[in-house]
């Protein structure tokens, strides 16, 4: 006779228990709520302590700090649309919280998690900052050579996108 070590049935279906589920949903939330701490943060930071006309080197040219508002999209693109990456940010942010509640895999997690709050720390810029309801302008400060100004969300967007293609190319589920 064989000792009954583990008499739980584990589904077939490759289903992962409810309980799984509720707590990678709590990561992704948790992982979006802390960038948009992070982000907000260190943009108040900026702004209580940067100018917009000098730029106070980290590596040379190559890496600043400098105060910047962005009423644009990247490279201030689209400067007279801000009502409409005001719009992109919210439903992005909705997006997020929706495969937040979906999500299977741990990295998939990280990635919506991350998406997430990066998206609705730049809605939050969007609809809130001056100068006014739903046309404000996004806080940068992170200068990169004369090529453009970012933010810590940016930073995010860009490492989760990265990382949900590297993902999408191991053939990760969600």
């Amino acid at each position: 006779m064989t000792p009954a070590a583990n008499t739980e049935v584990q589904p077939t279906s490759g289903a992962q228990p409810q309980r799984g589920r509720r707590r990678l949903t709590a990561w992704a939330l948790l992982i979006a709520v802390v960038v948009v701490l992070v982000d907000q943060g260190t943009k108040a930071w900026a702004e209580a302590t940067l100018s917009e006309h000098e730029r106070i080197p980290l590596i040379g040219d190559l890496l600043g700090l400098q105060l910047a508002y962005n009423p644009g999209a990247a490279f201030s693109f689209g400067e007279g649309s801000t009502w409409v990456f005001a719009f992109i940010a919210v439903a992005a942010t909705v997006t997020a919280i929706v495969f937040a509640f979906r999500v299977r895999r741990p990295g998939w997690a990280i990635v919506i998690g991350a998406l997430g709050g990066a998206a609705a720390s730049h809605a939050g810029d969007r609809l809130f900052r001056q100068p006014g309801f739903a046309q404000g302008h996004v806080v940068d400060f992170l200068a990169y050579g004369n090529w453009f100004i970012g933010n810590v969300a940016d930073i995010v967007i860009v490492t989760a996108a990265i990382a949900g293609a590297l993902l999408m190319l191991r053939g990760t589920e969600n």
